[in-house]
């Protein structure tokens, strides 16, 4: 598994979203492939200590019965998101971490794999979107292209 070295906020679908992305690197299928994404951040309680909490990240799509080349991650920020009113120095402030869990089962060997990723507020790219890798082959199958697949471009 490879992930994008950033993550973006930006509008998709008429939303503002964190994104990343996440690609296959393998020669075989992934399937039922599950990701699971939360936000970490220090807090306060009433009582003055410091804790560590995490929140569960609401994802656009959180299954794919089959992972072959690339998967794009959207968690829409709602008013009921932890992302909701954050910027990247909040977020430095609280010690975010957007933590990423991978799982599904290799093809071939019928074998479970794991992955996992995070990302540190300076790794989260505000007001930009991922540069489009995909094209088709005069043949119509799909291709990728992975030397493009960290790149980033500003929003108009």
């Amino acid at each position: 598994m490879v992930f994008s070295k950033v993550a973006v906020v930006a509008r998709r679908d008429g939303q503002t979203s964190l994104m990343f992305r996440m690609a296959n690197e393998r020669a075989n299928q992934i399937v039922e492939a599950q990701v699971r994404v939360a936000m970490a951040r220090s807090e306060t309680t009433p009582e003055g200590e410091q804790v560590r909490r995490f929140y569960d990240l609401a994802l656009a799509r959180t299954r794919s019965p089959i992972f072959v080349l690339t998967w794009t991650v959207i968690h829409p920020i709602t008013e009921d998101s932890p992302l909701h009113g954050a910027t990247r120095e909040s977020l430095v402030d609280c010690e975010g971490e957007i933590i990423v869990s991978v799982t599904g089962i290799d093809e071939t060997f019928s074998q479970p794999i794991h992955a996992r990723w995070s990302y540190l507020p300076e790794e989260i790219v505000w007001g930009a979107r991922f540069v489009d890798i995909m094209s088709t082959l005069p043949d119509d199958r799909r291709r990728v292209d992975y030397t493009r697949f960290h790149d980033v471009e500003g929003m108009e």
